[in-house]
């Protein structure tokens, strides 16, 4: 299987050297260029990595089997399939790599069918890089604590299967490059807030970029530590604005 760039992306054999955090990524995409920007996004998300690009669903399950992604990222409008059929072919062969739909469709049977097939997230084109990232950490987070789970109890069961996360300022749950003081502060300044806040706004209150600030609450959002509302102006693109929960 070929990346986008034209060269073989390498699979992952016996002698690989592999980092432990590292997820692990196959971009899905009948275009060739929206793929490359998917796998540019993509990329720019630590712990990912891309190690693959197919753009049918043949290529896609034969890709699969060569390189063992942890996670792809599924079109469903694809040349040869309906995107969804190849996840039961992927199952049958033995695969239990998650799966992230991609894709334009919007029909409610459409998303239905996600579902019940078990994916991770259903993310509608287009979309801006942000969208991806929160989406990408989001399960990054949910992964981590599925792999450290240990069952001793029904509520265990019950995290797990509610997806509950634990506080946004706690070390294990921050993505790379994010601090837990940083996080404590974005906390302490939505919690103290009257009414909501936007990124700007935030920034300013706390002392720190708008966007590190619009990082950190778009963190917290994808946690589910704040809620999001959109104001609509005269004209541009509608505001994003924060109210931290609990």
């Amino acid at each position: 299987m070929k990346g986008t760039s034209g060269t073989p992306d390498t699979p992952r054999g016996p002698g690989t050297s592999v980092a432990t955090d590292t997820i692990d990524v196959l971009v899905v995409d009948d275009d060739f260029m929206v793929a490359r920007v998917h796998r540019t996004f993509v990329e720019r998300v630590e712990p990912f990595r891309v190690v693959g690009v197919a753009n049918t669903g043949e290529q896609a399950a034969h890709a699969v089997d060569e390189l063992h992604p942890d996670l792809v990222l599924l079109d469903l409008y694809l040349p040869d399939v309906f995107g969804l059929d190849v996840i039961p072919r992927l199952r049958t062969s033995g695969h239990d790599c998650d799966v992230m739909v991609i894709s334009a469709a919007r029909e409610a049977d459409t998303v239905r069918g996600a579902v019940r097939h078990g994916v991770v997230d259903y993310l509608l084109k287009p979309f801006e890089f942000e969208d991806l990232r929160a989406r990408l950490e989001r399960y990054a987070v949910q992964r981590g604590r599925l792999l450290a789970t240990v069952v001793h109890g029904q509520a265990d069961v019950d995290r797990v299967l509610a997806g509950a996360t634990v506080p946004a300022s706690a070390a294990g749950t921050l993505p790379k490059g994010m601090s837990v003081e940083t996080a404590e502060l974005i906390e302490r300044t939505l919690r103290t807030a009257e009414g909501t806040l936007s990124a700007a706004e935030c920034a300013t209150l706390a002392g720190i970029s708008r966007v590190s600030a619009r990082r950190y609450l778009e963190h917290f959002h994808t946690v589910g530590s704040a809620d999001v509302t959109l104001r609509y102006g005269a004209a541009g693109r509608p505001e994003r604005r924060y109210r931290f929960q609990g």
